[in-house]
C-alpha cells in the first residue's frame, strides 16, 4: 500500500497512528527511527503539520520515503544516534521496531538524549494468544508478530511487565501508556489481554 493515501483511512485502520498524533504538539519536530516507507511520518505531517525526519536502513523503504517526499536519512540504528545533537527533536519515535534492535538499552537511552520525549510501541509477547501458541509448542505468529521463527527480524521480544521494569530500572518516567488489541484500548489485565503496547517516555 502506498504511503500517500487518505488520512482518515489511515486513522481508521491504524489506531496506533492516531494515538501517536494525539501525543504530539501541533507543528512539532519529530524523528521516526526505522520509519519504513514513511507512512507514519506522512500521517503526522498531514494531520499535525509535524516537521518529520525518518531514519531507515532498508534500500527499498528508503527509496519509497524519497519518492513520497519524506525527509529520510539512510543509516543503521544499531550504530547509534551520535550524529544528532542532544534535545534536537521534540519527540523521537520507535514504532514497532524495538523488538528488532540488538542493543535495546542503548537505543532507548539515545532516544531520550536526542528528544525531549520518546514514543515507543512494540508487540506484547505476554498477550494471551502468543502464550497459547507457545504452550502448543509453536513460536507465536500474529498480526503484530507476522514472521515465522526462521525469517523473523525480531531478536528481543518482551512483555509489558518487562518494559515497565526496564523503565523503572533505567530512571525513565512513563508519561502515558496505552495498550491495544485490534485497535481497541485494553484497561483490564493489559499484559495478558493487550497485543500492542504504546509508551510515552521522558527522563526523570
Amino acid at each position: 500500500m502506498n504511503a500517500i493515501q487518505n488520512l482518515d483511512n489511515i486513522a481508521e485502520f491504524r489506531q496506533d497512528f492516531a494515538i501517536i498524533a494525539n501525543w504530539l504538539k501541533f507543528g512539532c519536530k519529530a524523528l521516526d527511527l526505522g520509519c519504513g516507507d514513511g507512512e507514519l511520518l506522512h500521517f503526522l505531517r498531514g494531520s499535525m503539520e509535524v516537521r518529520g525526519y525518518g531514519v531507515e536502513k532498508d534500500d527499498t523503504n528508503w527509496l519509497s520515503c524519497m519518492s513520497n517526499g519524506i525527509n529520510v536519512i539512510q543509516m543503521d540504528l544499531e550504530a547509534g544516534l551520535s550524529g544528532f545533537e542532544a534535545q534536537s527533536f521534540d519527540v523521537v519515535i520507535l514504532s514497532q521496531t524495538l523488538q528488532a534492535m540488538h542493543n535495546t538499552e542503548h537505543i532507548v537511552q539515545e532516544m531520550l538524549r536526542v528528544g525531549r520525549e520518546a514514543i515507543v510501541t512494540f508487540p506484547n509477547f505476554g498477550y494471551w494468544r502468543n502464550r497459547l501458541q507457545f504452550l502448543n509448542g509453536r513460536m507465536p505468529v500474529s498480526e503484530e508478530l507476522p514472521y515465522q521463527w526462521y525469517d523473523t527480524p525480531n531478536v528481543h521480544l518482551c512483555t509489558i511487565n518487562d518494559f515497565d521494569k526496564f523503565c523503572a530500572s533505567h530512571n525513565i518516567h512513563i508519561k502515558e501508556r496505552l495498550v491495544l488489541t485490534s485497535g481497541e484500548r485494553i484497561h483490564f489485565m493489559p499484559n495478558l489481554l493487550g497485543s500492542l503496547a504504546m509508551y510515552r517516555l521522558e527522563k526523570k
